[in-house]
């Protein structure tokens, strides 16, 4: 409690940097099916026609019962090269966790999680046509093979990517019994590291706010009610204390639930008070298409606002 004091108050003490103003997109949950696939090169040329710094998709580019096969993945990767902007892709748990199952192959998960790493994360630049540099945790000997934890700058934000999927995060892997998997343990210290790195960053160069994207739903409410599922218990303890000592504004990004939403679903546990620096933000997912345009800005106290483009109906709906 008294580290946590101390932080806090070097945070409020510390001004923000300013910097202009900018846009971004968001999207994620999609391609699910045969018409999300056809009409995804025409939702990342909307996105192409405005003028953004970057686009983010927070994973899931195939639906849980589809084939993770070497094709299926290669050919959104295909489609992500093309965007003009650059695009940085956080990996879902329907192309590499959920991969073991029948309908998907039988696939080994972890051989899915390598192929990804290699396919989509090859170097420090995001995908698409224009080159944006990344920080790749794996430049990091102690982890090395995490190329997918990203973190770069932007309007005065810090904006990470972690590898935190659906599935409960892959904590019990194929089992459905047990305890926690090492894959899990060891990406779960990965992403500990991480994030912790990231906030310190933030701090120190008195950013007005950081944006987080994961994949998965971590169930806030779940742990409100003091039952947090196991997968997800340690990174929303770590999330509430380092948001808890920052300044700015901190924004988490995910997808997993298909559920469109922007709220402050974080509690302090002892007080049960809202933590009010801190907003979640939710893509649009299947069956519903399309992609949030969100900005940040220095100069706005809430920092980032965030506008949803529903960009078709599917049929059927």
């Amino acid at each position: 409690m008294k580290r946590l004091a101390a932080l806090a108050m070097a945070a409020l003490l510390a001004l923000p940097s300013h910097a202009e103003p900018l846009a971004f997109g968001l999207f994620g949950d999609t391609p699910y099916n045969q018409w999300q696939r056809d009409n995804l090169p025409e939702l990342i040329a909307e996105m192409d026609g405005e003028d953004l710094a970057f686009v983010v998709h927070d994973g899931d580019i195939k639906s849980g019962s589809s084939v993770c096969s070497d094709e299926t993945l290669k050919d959104v990767l295909s489609v992500f090269q093309k965007s003009r902007h650059p695009l940085v892709y956080v990996p879902g748990d329907n192309e590499w966790t959920d991969c073991h199952r029948k309908s998907n192959g039988g696939y080994d998960p972890l051989e899915r999680l390598d192929k990804l790493r290699e396919w989509f994360f090859p170097s420090d630049l995001a995908l698409g046509q224009r080159p944006l540099k990344l920080q790749r945790q794996s430049r990091d000997p102690a982890f090395a093979k995490y190329r997918e934890n990203v973190r770069w700058e932007a309007g005065s934000a810090l904006f990470v990517g972690l590898n935190v999927p659906g599935s409960d995060n892959n904590f019990k892997g194929t089992r459905r019994s047990g305890g926690p998997v090492a894959e899990f343990i060891e990406r779960g210290a990965a992403n500990k590291a991480w994030l912790a790195q990231s906030f310190a960053l933030a701090r120190s160069k008195r950013l007005a706010g950081i944006l987080i994207v994961i994949q998965a739903n971590p169930g806030f409410h779940a742990a409100n009610a003091g039952n947090p599922s196991p997968g997800y218990r340690d990174f929303l303890a770590q999330l509430r204390e380092e948001t808890q000592a920052f300044a700015g504004q901190v924004v988490l990004v995910h997808g997993d639930t298909h559920h469109h939403r922007i709220d402050q679903p974080l509690e302090d546990p002892n007080t049960k008070e809202t933590v009010k620096n801190f907003t979640r933000m939710e893509t649009i997912g299947s069956p519903f298409f399309g992609w949030v345009r969100a900005t940040v800005d220095a100069t706005d106290p809430q920092v980032f606002r965030f506008s949803p483009r529903f960009w078709k109906t599917p049929p059927g709906y």
